[in-house]
């Protein structure tokens, strides 16, 4: 298991009975978490008195109960390559708008980049972050020294991601944001001729474009990562999938990936992700990434 262990503005303090206790900067939450189906007793203060506390419904969904929370705020993440800012806000489904675990893909690709940089100063580093999000990866990929494509089909995502670069000092980064379908981009850059250096995506078990296009990850995966990998360049860096489907092993996404670039021969590499936690030295299972590189 790869495990996230260089935040300082962030840990997962305790779990137990269907939660954990994190701490986010300053403020204490408590949100669910699907993994944790253990009991332990919760001793720590923070149980009692968190800052806010997600409360899962039986009839699925969920909302708030907030104490002492801001509206927003920011955490740092100390990257080799320089610091990220993230923005940080409570929302429905029990997010706060970034996913911690994935500091340990956002470090290793943006060390990727950085030694090709050193290598070639003059270079310059095409990466395409498909179903984006809130832009962390985009983040680690510009401050390394890419030029970063960032596509999702949420517009609102889209902004928060131009947020995160402006706090991250990347505002005039070179960054194209884009609101789309990630399969019809894909194909639409496959008739363009246009290659990336790097290429990572973050699909959702389930989800539409903002044309009302359908994803079902179980079929809809596989196509998508065969088209993606013909944008790879000739001289490329990495292919990264992440998921956090629960029946999405990651031995079933090593072979997608190995199938796929099969040509290209190279190494690939999959393996859960996740987060010490800080109560008991556990690492707690946050979804899984599969990595290729040449």
């Amino acid at each position: 298991m790869l495990v996230a262990d260089n935040w300082k503005d962030y840990e997962v303090i305790d779990c137990s009975a269907g939660e954990k206790l994190e701490r986010w900067g300053d403020y204490i939450l408590v949100r669910p978490d699907p993994q944790v189906i253990w009991n332990t007793p919760k001793t720590l203060k923070g149980w009692k008195r968190p800052n806010a506390h997600y409360h899962r419904s039986n009839k699925g969904g969920g909302e708030w109960e907030f104490f002492d929370l801001p509206e927003e705020w920011e955490i740092n993440y100390p990257l080799a390559a320089g610091e990220l800012t993230f923005r940080l806000k409570p929302f429905s489904f029990k997010h706060t708008g970034l996913f911690p675990e994935q500091a340990v893909n956002w470090d290793w690709f943006s060390g990727l980049i950085s030694d090709a940089k050193k290598a070639d100063p003059s270079r310059q580093i095409k990466v395409l972050n498909l179903f984006a999000y809130t832009g962390g990866a985009t983040v680690a990929a510009a401050k390394a020294g890419a030029a970063v494509t960032h596509v999702d089909a949420s517009k609102g995502m889209t902004t928060w991601a131009k947020e995160n670069a402006a706090a991250s000092g990347l505002a005039d980064a070179p960054i194209r944001y884009l609101v789309d379908d990630c399969v019809k981009f894909v194909e639409r850059e496959i008739r363009r001729g246009n290659t990336y250096d790097g290429i990572l995506m973050d699909p959702p078990s389930y989800g539409r474009g903002p044309k009302g296009e359908t994803w079902k990850i179980e079929s809809s995966v596989f196509p998508l990562i065969e088209k993606a990998v013909t944008l790879l360049s000739d001289d490329p860096l990495f292919f990264l999938v992440n998921s956090y489907t629960t029946g999405l092993a990651p031995s079933v996404m090593s072979y997608m990936i190995s199938t796929a670039l099969k040509r290209r021969g190279g190494h690939t590499e999959a393996t859960e992700i996740g987060l010490r936690v800080t109560d008991n030295g556990l690492v707690l299972p946050c979804g899984a990434s599969a990595r290729w590189t040449p």
